[in-house]
């Protein structure tokens, strides 16, 4: 796969798509035709896809209005230090029977595919990730960023549930909110990029390993945005 620079010489991103990475970072960006095209980011143990027009414009905005007014979500609460403190931000958990997820001293059990509209909508885009990555996702974490004040800190996806080498697909809906990357041995070793409406990041490999990912506040952001991240409970 031929090699692309990540800026023009102007230190500018080639497209509002393509992720900002800091100096001395040793990260390869594999064949983007052009701004807007599926891209491959590989080097120092991070091994990600990411598909900007993953879902149509049709099908992103009734999947977001969908999963807004029909998806159970709640804000709870977590654990830190001892101390129970509330999310910032609304969550829900689908998937598989008995297949529940832990996180931060939080229990998640399971709402069925089938108990919801918004159930449905999540299996169709979970059929369609499985058809792309040819694996087959048991379950999916709803996160509901309500407006630039909610976020999620840094961390990484490695619960024991999903195994060794964990196989994240994440979906973003709504509202365009930067995604930023650092590695666990140099924080100062960051990649940054604004995620679209409708598309699709893919963590695989030694990613969860190697790296964390956070979604910090962005206060002047009044819309909200909505992220699945499938993965697989074992």
């Amino acid at each position: 796969m031929a090699r692309q620079p990540l800026f023009l010489p102007n230190g500018i991103p080639q497209g509002n798509t393509l992720p900002q990475v800091s100096p001395g970072l040793n990260v390869t960006l594999h064949s983007p035709t052009a701004p807007g095209n599926p891209f491959v980011l590989t080097g120092e143990h991070l091994d990600l896809e990411f598909y900007p027009a993953f879902l149509s414009k049709q099908n992103r905005d009734a999947y977001f209005s969908q999963l807004s007014q029909d998806s159970n979500l709640k804000q709870g609460h977590l654990t830190i230090f001892g101390k129970s403190l509330p999310e910032p931000r609304e969550t829900a958990w689908y998937g598989e029977a008995e297949r529940s997820y832990t996180y931060s001293n939080k229990r998640m059990n399971p709402n069925d595919w089938n108990s919801s509209e918004a159930g449905h909508t999540l299996l169709k885009i979970k059929n369609k990730i499985d058809l792309l990555v040819n694996l087959k996702f048991t379950s999916v974490l709803i996160n509901h960023y309500r407006n630039g004040h909610d976020s999620v800190g840094w961390h990484s996806d490695d619960e024991p549930e999903l195994g060794f080498e964990p196989f994240i697909a994440s979906v973003s809906l709504g509202a365009e909110r930067r995604f930023d990357l650092r590695l666990k041995s140099d924080h100062k070793k960051v990649i940054k990029w604004v995620l679209p409406h409708g598309s699709l990041v893919i963590m695989k490999n030694k990613t969860q390993q190697y790296w964390q990912h956070q979604i910090p506040k962005q206060l002047k952001e009044t819309k909200a945005r909505i992220n699945l991240t499938y993965r697989v409970i074992l």
